[in-house]
């Protein structure tokens, strides 16, 4: 197996890089959280138009006929700033379930642009992100537009929950499939942050000065980096190995390899982010906690992200059960 990107791919990585830093970055994520969504929803749109939103929607429905892997590449880039709104439902919940219940006028809204949330099993029902969004719900299987009976903030500002309550039924969908498609498109998302906070801690030690010296020059903070660069870099294969076998192409692509897969992904991509997170904060100290730091945003969504579409010790467990 080839675990390596290929031109497509890195090309792919590279449009949605531009795209938000068009936008002007984590910028997108601080006005989104002062209740200015235009720039975020601009970038949801330019997704769209790029045919990011509908990677995993096969071509006779209106969507790129990409997979998994494409989704993923484009999942990391995002995570890099901090995109807010439903990212992982948009990228893969939302279209996998539409597609499933062959709800297309719906999923032309989605390919058209606008931010979709969706509340099931794996989520206690709850959306995430659903101002400025479509609404679904999946119950007992089937896949409903919803909405929204009350809201409720997260500890990241640009993350809101929402309890929901069911309107028209759309048709069937599998919860299951819907759930691992999110939380391999979050753990994706992990890998961004992971890497943004990376980014961030190491230019500050080289920049920061005590005793003469660039921090980034004493052992102890090169050792907290280059802990966090193993984590991320170990974790990153792991997502990359499981949209393989999400698209079939893995020498083990049944049922139960790849939801394995996924969480194993789901797992080391929180862990690898929380680390960077903790480590990221060490090497800024309290400028790092302050909401006009950059970092600040992403120790939030990272955060918040940890536990969404399954906690770590949820996939763990899944992941014993199938040994």
């Amino acid at each position: 197996m080839d675990f390596l990107l290929n031109d497509i791919h890195t090309d792919l990585a590279s449009t949605v890089a531009a795209i938000g830093e068009k936008a002007g970055g984590s910028s997108v994520a601080r006005a989104w959280s002062e209740g200015d969504r235009a720039p975020g929803l601009n970038v949801y749109r330019q997704l769209a138009e790029a045919g990011i939103t509908g990677l995993i929607v096969d071509d006779e429905l209106g969507g790129s006929g990409a997979g998994a892997t494409e989704m993923v590449v484009a999942a990391e880039q995002i995570g890099r700033i901090a995109l807010p709104g439903p990212v992982a439902e948009t990228l893969a919940a939302v279209p996998t379930a539409l597609a499933a219940a062959g709800a297309t006028d719906a999923l032309e809204s989605l390919l058209g642009g606008r931010p979709a949330t969706i509340g099931t099993e794996a989520t206690g029902f709850r959306a995430a992100s659903p101002t400025d969004a479509d609404v679904y719900l999946l119950r007992d299987g089937t896949l409903s537009s919803a909405s929204i009976v009350a809201e409720h903030d997260s500890v990241d500002p640009t993350r809101t929950l929402a309890d929901l309550a069911a309107q028209a039924e759309l048709g069937a969908a599998d919860a299951a499939a819907v759930a691992d498609l999110a939380a391999l498109a979050t753990a994706a998302e992990l890998i961004g942050l992971g890497s943004a906070m990376l980014d961030l801690a190491s230019e500050y030690a080289k920049s920061r000065k005590q005793f003469g010296r660039a921090i980034g020059a004493y052992q102890a903070v090169k050792h907290h980096l280059a802990d966090v660069a193993v984590a991320v870099e170990m974790a990153r294969p792991l997502v990359w190995g499981a949209a393989v076998g999400l698209d079939g192409n893995a020498p083990d692509s049944s049922a139960v390899a790849v939801s394995r897969d996924i969480s194993a992904a789901k797992v080391a991509a929180a862990d690898a982010a929380y680390l960077a997170s903790r480590r990221s904060l060490q090497v800024l100290g309290a400028i790092g906690y302050t909401a006009e730091h950059d970092l600040s945003l992403y120790l939030t969504k990272t955060r918040a992200l940890v536990s969404a579409w399954g906690t770590p010790a949820q996939h763990r467990a899944r992941i014993l059960e199938t040994l």
